[in-house]
């Protein structure tokens, strides 16, 4: 398969503009949260985890949206639900979790800033508007469209991070006064979001042909391609593409069922870290606390 995806050259490969782009925001993170802190009005440099946590998600999203495996994302299925699984539920926690405290304080007071965060990571419409624009995203018609688009396949990528931040804000949030979920709520919460991508995964999973036009050599997949290949590279080679299946070993409709399972499996598997780190914060903070003596003692002789 790597030899073969070669056709399509560098650009498409390896996206060179938006590696600059991504390398660009890495030095602005330094200088802002660096050796400019203080004129952005913040006190403390980002300790080594913040960094951490920001520099991965840098180089996460390269990895899924700069490297060859966004160009598999727009031939195989299967490729594209793992690139969103780790766009929308690990790098979006990765960049909350990166930027320092101070940061963000400025960012949601900001009065417009504000208005939408108390109503988009109010919890139960984080995780309703998430889970399901996600859900709404996937089915054949709205999917179709969206991939043929680039400003429409563009803005429903950024829109769904975004909602994904939301999503996972008032169970991670930095901010003390934006937690307001208990741990109980918190484990719910998740196992909902679970439950409602659950529903997209097995529309996938369980059908028995191919919904999606845009990975069909007999629907829009030439055009689908055009996203992230350059045009005169495309045109140079489209009389020798004969579809999808000449770069996959899978037929559209079994890798729309792996894409499927590939989602919920790497969901689950995500969720299951977040509610292990959630119950074991919960439960070491429980086992911390000391019981108050009692002011009398049953059965005592006094």
């Amino acid at each position: 398969m790597w030899l073969e995806i070669q056709i399509f050259g560098f650009r498409a490969l390896w996206s060179p503009y938006f590696l600059t782009f991504l390398i660009a925001v890495s030095i602005l993170y330094y200088l802002v949260t660096g050796p400019y802190r203080h004129k952005f009005g913040g006190d403390e440099k980002p300790t080594r985890n913040q960094q951490i946590f920001f520099y991965s998600g840098i180089i996460l999203t390269y990895i899924v949206k700069g490297s060859p495996i966004d160009l598999m994302s727009h031939i195989m299925m299967s490729y594209h639900m793992a690139q969103t699984a780790i766009l929308y539920f690990v790098i979006s926690i990765f960049f909350i979790r990166g930027l320092p405290v101070w940061m963000w304080e400025k960012f949601v007071n900001i009065k417009i800033v504000k208005k939408i965060m108390k109503v988009t990571t109010h919890p139960l419409i984080a995780l309703v508007l998430f889970n399901s624009l996600f859900s709404m995203y996937h089915l054949p018609v709205i999917f179709d469209y969206t991939k043929t688009h680039l400003v429409v396949h563009s803005t429903v990528t950024i829109v769904l991070f975004i909602l994904s931040m939301n999503m996972w804000w008032p169970i991670l949030s930095p901010l003390k006064e934006h937690a307001t979920l208990n741990p109980l709520l918190k484990m719910a919460y998740l196992i909902g979001s679970i439950l409602i991508i659950s529903i997209a995964c097995a529309l996938m999973i369980f059908s028995g042909k191919s919904l999606y036009t845009a990975y069909n050599s007999d629907g829009a997949w030439i055009q689908a391609m055009s996203l992230c290949v350059p045009s005169d590279v495309l045109n140079g080679i489209s009389d020798s593409l004969s579809g999808a299946e000449m770069f996959s070993p899978l037929s559209a409709a079994e890798d729309q069922q792996l894409g499927g399972i590939l989602m919920m499996f790497m969901q689950q598997i995500f969720y299951g870290f977040v509610l292990a780190y959630i119950f074991f914060g919960w439960f070491t903070k429980k086992s911390l606390e000391i019981d108050p003596m009692p002011k009398s003692i049953p059965n005592s002789k006094e």
